[in-house]
């Protein structure tokens, strides 16, 4: 495994090379293990990132990478490259301001009675999907049916969005028959 301080260097170098690219860098994980070690660079960009985004970022990247194997200690690794996906992570407080509005999924390490539920089929749950309504400090402030509770970022042990099928489509237009006609 690599230090915290070897991954906040690369997260600086990363987001270096992703401003110079038009792009963001959404999170970054290093993993090691009898298969081999692998960096995992998410980027994102407004209207989303494309194969070409993550190429041009991968190729920036390994350039420095490449020039100073000090940077990354230990010997060989892969380094991927990717969007975050539409279900992203929750993480950063950032991540969860840019989804105000939308449903995402909680994982909490105590049950929702802890946080003033009072839905007697909710209050033991740990596992929740419904909207995000705003980010207040320390915590989240979550619809869930009719109730809105704060949650402490500290209670949750894992998040992530929830895609929405039915979002932004469009009404469809009904096909009209081309009639066919005789000369």
């Amino acid at each position: 495994m690599i230090s915290e301080n070897t991954l906040q260097t690369i997260e600086t170098i990363a987001g270096q090379v992703a401003e110079s690219s038009g792009v963001r860098i959404y999170d970054l994980e290093f993993t090691g293990g009898t298969m081999g070690r692998t960096l995992r660079i998410f980027i994102d960009k407004v209207g989303g990132v494309g194969i070409e985004d993550c190429s041009t970022f991968s190729r920036g990247l390994n350039e420095i990478l490449d020039a100073d194997e000090n940077i990354i200690p230990g010997g060989n690794y892969v380094l991927e490259v990717s969007s975050p996906g539409l279900e992203r992570p929750l993480k950063k407080n950032w991540h969860y301001e840019q989804v105000i509005g939308k449903k995402i999924w909680l994982r909490l390490n105590k049950p929702l009675e802890s946080f003033g539920c009072q839905n007697p089929k909710m209050k033991n749950a740990k596992q929740i999907s419904d909207i995000l309504l705003a980010v207040e400090g320390e915590d989240l402030k979550v619809q869930i049916e009719n109730e809105e509770l704060k949650i402490p970022f500290s209670a949750v042990e894992k998040a992530k969005t929830v895609f929405d099928f039915n979002e932004g489509k469009q009404a469809k237009v009904p096909l009209q028959k081309k009639g066919t006609h005789k000369k």
